[in-house]
């Protein structure tokens, strides 16, 4: 696998960010790139209709699917699908006029015909509240569409133009009327910068360069997502150079990528967090109606020890569940490490000499420092809710904080 460094950055661009607009001429797509995703890759993430509400499958529908506005580089929402965008004075209306000569991967017209279709039989996370705020979608010519809203909604946009939803991604609705729900997974057609070649369950997804993008064309001609959950596995895989690229590496495995001289970590900081949530603490039943404990828990907890054991420093402490990439986030500090406090507070509570809470191992230092005891838990802690005594549910989403993993191949 000759591939150079160039060529693994620009892959990455083509799924995450999309291609700069107004790109000069460049050659055609060349070479393949063998990316180790940190999941299991399901068919629901080739149908937008189906998604929205979890970040990860964005990194194939970005790659196969194009949104009518969506987070483009230096930009939260931009014009993509969309040439231009007004909204009425009154928030009720907002007009989206789509680019001309835009095709989809096997030759169709895109039109404002597939974006109405496209969010009417729009299902997945955020159709709720999608549902409850628009009144009607108008077709008003074959580039232009309006949404028309019951009363002024100021997150309209974040809801259909950023992953938040995958409503604001357009299908082909000519297509998916003839081959329906179950033949769109088996074949997917969309409008982005990669097509569908072809999907073997639990080995790879293959897809191609689409030379008709209405952007810059991939420089990557092939791209090959293989689903591996296991950090080792894919730590075994760049070493061996099976594959190119990794995500969420951490712990010891990015600690070994940091010693290996062809292999690359670099920090990618997205808007997700771990955290704990005490499910019962509204039961006066429950251990953890006392605040207390809730309290003691958090002084206990050293957050800068667990972010360097486990992700080498990439996943700093944090106050609140909000991401603090978000906008508007409140900059509230975390709790500082305080073990006396925590004791003291136990104490205070009743249990000095602690108790069987069930924690694992992400909150271990809680462990040493309160005497809380936890039950054997065989789970991956990448599998939420936790099955343990009181009910504390580690929620994580390591895949987002954790740093990627890029191979450092020779020049060809």
């Amino acid at each position: 696998m000759n591939r150079c460094y160039g060529i693994l950055l620009l892959a990455v661009a083509v799924l995450m960010l999309g291609w700069a607009h107004g790109a000069d001429a460049q050659a055609k797509p060349s070479g393949e790139l063998v990316w180790a995703l940190h999941v299991s890759i399901s068919p629901s993430w080739f149908d937008p209709g189906e998604n929205g509400g979890l970040i990860t499958p964005f990194a194939v529908l970005y790659a196969m699917h194009d949104g009518v506005v969506r987070p483009m580089p230096g930009q939260k929402i931009g014009n993509s699908l969309a040439e231009s965008w007004t909204e009425s004075p009154d928030g009720l209306v907002y007009e989206f006029k789509l680019r001309q000569g835009l095709r989809f991967h096997n030759g169709d017209p895109c039109t404002a015909e597939d974006v109405k279709f496209s969010f009417d039989r729009y299902k997945g996370g955020g159709a709720t509240e999608l549902r409850a705020n628009v009144q009607r979608v108008e077709v008003a010519d074959p580039l232009t569409v309006r949404f028309h809203l019951k009363e002024p909604w100021p997150d309209f946009l974040t809801f259909y133009g950023t992953s938040a939803t995958a409503a604001g991604l357009v299908v082909p609705k000519k297509y998916l009327e003839q081959v329906g729900d179950d033949g769109f997974k088996k074949h997917p057609i969309g409008l982005g910068p990669y097509k569908f070649v072809s999907f073997q369950p639990g080995i790879a997804l293959v897809l191609e360069a689409f030379e008709g993008y209405w952007q810059k064309v991939p420089n990557v001609k092939r791209l090959i997502i293989k689903g591996v959950p296991e950090g080792t596995t894919r730590l075994a895989m760049l070493k061996r150079g099976e594959a190119d690229l990794a995500a969420a590496m951490q712990g010891a495995v990015a600690e070994e990528v940091k010693r290996d001289p062809n292999l690359t970590l670099v920090d990618t900081r997205h808007p997700s967090m771990f955290w704990i949530e005490f499910a019962e603490q509204w039961d006066p039943k429950s251990i953890w109606h006392d605040k207390r404990l809730r309290l003691a828990v958090n002084y206990a907890l050293n957050r800068q020890a667990i972010s360097e054991a486990a992700c080498l420093n990439y996943c700093p402490p944090a106050g609140v569940i909000v991401p603090r990439l978000m906008d508007f986030a409140l900059p509230t500090e975390p709790f500082p490490y305080d073990p006396q406090k925590a004791k003291q507070l136990l104490a205070e509570a009743g249990y000095p000499n602690g108790f069987d809470a069930g924690l694992r191992h992400e909150v271990v230092s809680v462990i040493v420092v309160l005497g809380v005891m936890p039950r054997h838990n065989p789970l991956s802690h990448q599998r939420y809710p936790t099955q343990m005594c009181g009910k504390v549910t580690t929620r994580t989403v390591p895949a987002d904080n954790a740093p990627t993993v890029v191979r450092l191949a020779s020049q060809p």
